[in-house]
């Protein structure tokens, strides 16, 4: 068994990401306790739960339990899977019902006897216990380490505009296609999502209106290192006269302006035709991830065009802007 921990924010879109990235990798979740989350799965799943963007962890679930006691005596029995020295590091969750500010060294002196030693200042290995409803604890296996994603926020990449995705949530909508091999983003603006998906291995494909956006998007994606790309200045609404292919995946994130027109077009009839452009280029069983202002009907305007709603989630910007992110399958 395996874990994940996700992060609190989005916690269904992120439980929807690893679900995704589980039905890649050969696994499913077995059972969740707040933001902890029990995964079937094996070695296959691990290159997919590496492209997490909503996660803050996993690792391998070794102990399950009703109570502290029970713990310690199954970590008695377990042969822990420890390399080099390890420490003991407890997670209260919100729904913590356990008095675990003793845990680490009691069971820390349950792992020692068997023979590890312990390291608590540079540990090589870092044995997680969650307190939530039940006790679990298990090896740490990757972190996802904040810094990272951080380090791509629009500020810092050479090409700066203020309206972008975090990188984390790009990279989600990402994982929530399911590509495997490529990933179009018909309305690119700067590159955020490319930059997120062609950090993973993907082929990535991306179109912007104006000429500017397109020199910046190649800008920030070899800054990052991403070689294999193929950018173009177009119209989403007219995808088929620029791409002779249908693609496995889309994500893009488009444009909410509050202005009477965006490139010409009212909001709500450049959306619609965009739907329409996209399912022009999109396999059949392909999925696409989008954005939408809540003021717009995504859900309805894309039935009507021919896709399948496979999740919604909803999230409140400021307070000016509320939003859904939709993935829709053809």
């Amino acid at each position: 068994m395996l874990y994940v921990e996700i992060l609190g924010n989005l916690p269904e879109m992120a439980v929807d990401e690893v679900r995704s990235m589980l039905e890649l990798g050969g696994g499913e979740i077995a059972g969740s306790d707040y933001l902890f989350l029990k995964v079937s799965g094996d070695e296959k799943a691990f290159p997919f739960l590496n492209r997490l963007g909503l996660a803050h962890e996993y690792g391998k679930l070794l102990v399950e339990a009703d109570s502290i006691e029970e713990l310690l005596d199954k970590a008695k029995e377990v042969e822990w899977p420890i390399e080099g020295t390890f420490k003991v590091d407890t997670e209260t969750m919100a729904n913590c019902r356990h008095k675990v500010t003793e845990l680490p060294r009691k069971l820390g002196a349950v792992i020692h006897a068997k023979g590890f030693r312990v390291n608590l200042s540079k540990p090589d290995t870092l044995v997680r216990v969650y307190c939530g409803e039940k006790l679990h604890a298990g090896i740490r296996l990757k972190f996802f380490d904040p810094k990272d994603f951080e380090r791509r926020k629009a500020h810092h990449r050479p090409f700066f505009r203020p309206i972008s995705l975090h990188p984390r949530i790009s990279r989600a909508l990402v994982n929530l296609t399911k590509a495997r091999r490529e990933l179009l983003d018909p309305m690119m603006g700067a590159g955020g999502i490319l930059i997120e998906a062609g950090l993973i291995g993907l082929k990535v494909y991306g179109v912007d209106i104006k000429p500017e956006m397109v020199e910046g998007a190649e800008m920030n994606l070899r800054h990052y290192g991403i070689r294999d790309y193929v950018l173009k200045l177009g119209d989403a609404t007219r995808l088929e006269e620029l791409f002779d292919k249908r693609f496995e995946a889309i994500a893009t994130d488009p444009p909410y302006g509050t202005s009477a027109t965006l490139a010409g077009r009212r909001r709500e009839e450049l959306y619609r035709e965009v739907l329409e452009s996209i399912n022009a280029v999109l396999e059949p069983g392909g999925r696409l991830s989008i954005a939408f202002p809540t003021s717009f009907d995504g859900e309805k305007e894309a039935e009507k065009v021919g896709f399948k709603l496979v999740g919604k989630y909803y999230q409140k910007v400021h307070k000016s802007l509320e939003r859904y992110f939709y993935v829709l399958e053809k």
